[in-house]
């Protein structure tokens, strides 16, 4: 298949051989949607109409305060919060019974996921297109170094149903190889981690090999972000 333009992402994300390369095609758009709304996008009517009464998630507004660009994320700051106590006067955010019933309150509404949502279901419908028509494609997912957790349960939602029957079973068997096999290699290197505070391994000497930071990759596998 000829390589087209919404292909190349994805493809060149793939001939990475570390980490997630789902988490990294999320990484990349995270970037590109921090970056618009907190420069052309905050001087669009449309767009902060939308940002007023969706709001960001406690994680894109750490990101947002972390880029230090304290005028943009100011101003969108006093239109939202006008629209939250606008909100709040008309009783529009009270929880409904059904929120109230299944014990879930949070407001999970998030101008960013929603991007990011929406671009990513694209990408994984390219991703199953090039894995069903491509050889070398296959190759290079089968070459990737894991899938992380959330990600492996995306791609059998999301991707998998989409791959050809042809290779339907082969895409659901390498996504759980990538897993799995991180799976065991982290649980080992935790496992190696704890013995080492054993007294019998402890000491100025002690050496912990690569297993250092592997609580910080086990929480990265579980939850596609490395603790901060």
């Amino acid at each position: 298949m000829a390589e087209r333009i919404y292909t190349i992402p994805v493809n060149e994300v793939f001939k990475e051989r570390d980490g997630c390369p789902i988490c990294k095609m999320r990484d990349i758009l995270e970037e590109r949607s921090l970056e618009y709304i907190l420069g052309a996008a905050m001087m669009e009517p449309d767009v902060r109409i939308e940002t007023n009464k969706k709001g960001f998630c406690k994680d894109h507004f750490f990101m947002m305060t972390n880029r230090r660009k304290r005028l943009p994320l100011a101003l969108i700051m006093e239109t939202h919060l006008d629209e939250i106590a606008k909100d709040i006067k008309h009783k529009k955010l009270r929880p409904d019974k059904k929120e109230i019933k299944s014990g879930d309150v949070s407001r999970k509404s998030c101008f960013v996921c929603e991007r990011i949502d929406w671009a990513m279901q694209r990408m994984y419908a390219t991703i199953a297109k090039l894995y069903s028509e491509e050889m070398d494609f296959r190759e290079d997912f089968r070459a990737q170094q894991c899938i992380c957790l959330e990600h492996y349960r995306e791609l059998f939602a999301f991707c998998a149903p989409k791959v050809s029957s042809r290779w339907r079973g082969d895409f659901e068997k390498d996504t759980e190889t990538l897993s799995l096999n991180f799976v065991k290699s982290i649980r080992e290197e935790v496992h190696y981690f704890s013995r080492m505070f054993d007294y019998n391994n402890s000491g100025e000497n002690a050496d912990f090999k690569n297993s250092k930071d592997s609580i910080e990759r086990a929480i990265w596998y579980l939850t596609s972000r490395l603790p901060k």
